[in-house]
């Protein structure tokens, strides 16, 4: 396809960034293009098998403490969630309870939302839960007094994935340094190693879970070649 109809289509404002990454040359603006959507589906993927990874494992270990059906349990009327300072939590279980065409808690743990899982970290709703989801990182380091790799380490570190998944969702670039017009897969890179280092925390063989699946450094590769 020529450049020209190729912008036309993925407009102007879209392609300038590529452009001028690429030192005005098209042929490469174009070809950047595609890798970075390469690398959005493969980065994509490794999140949605961390977040599966991620949503099972804090249910695994919230369901000794407060049953089978904690969730529905917990945002119902004197549940652990039915509370001002978790009132959001609440309403989001219900939400998906709603859209539910029959009640089943593991379809339940499936419509909640990446967000939702990260928010289990968050001070109230890991109050709420007994303080008891750090074990899902049986293997995550040992605090000290410079770090303190509490729940609030966590949340932090979710945050962070939970950013460039919203951002990939939403079709931004993910393949330059944050607001410039510069070519870059720093960005792109520290995300996936720390994926990877989560899984790690989580004694999940990370290598054996994605084998087949995971082509990161190949494509970042790729794009710095360019």
């Amino acid at each position: 396809m020529r450049y020209s109809d190729f912008e036309s289509i993925m407009t102007s404002a879209r392609m300038n960034r590529y452009r001028q990454a690429c030192g005005g040359d098209t042929r490469k603006a174009m070809t950047l293009y595609r890798k970075n959507l390469k690398l959005t589906q493969e980065l994509f993927t490794v999140i949605s098998c961390f977040e599966v990874a991620l949503r099972n494992a804090i249910d695994a270990n919230v369901i000794p403490v407060l049953g089978n059906h904690w969730l529905r349990d917990a945002a119902s009327p004197g549940g652990v969630f039915d509370t001002p300072k978790c009132r959001f939590t609440r309403d989001i279980i219900n939400d998906a309870i709603g859209n539910l065409n029959v009640y089943n808690h593991y379809k339940l743990v499936a419509e909640l939302g990446f967000g939702f899982w990260r928010f289990m970290f968050a001070k109230n709703q890991f109050n709420a839960t007994g303080r008891v989801l750090l074990g899902v990182f049986p293997s995550k380091p040992t605090s000290t007094p410079a770090i303190q790799y509490n729940n609030i380490y966590i949340f932090n570190q979710l945050a962070q994935l939970n950013g460039i998944r919203n951002r990939m969702a939403h079709h931004e670039p993910i393949c330059f340094l944050p607001g410039q017009p510069i070519k870059n897969t720093t960005y792109a890179r520290q995300h996936y190693n720390l994926i990877l280092q989560l899984f790690q925390w989580m004694q999940i063989d990370e290598a054996a879970l994605l084998y087949g699946l995971d082509h990161i450094n190949s494509v970042c590769n790729q794009i710095d070649n360019i």
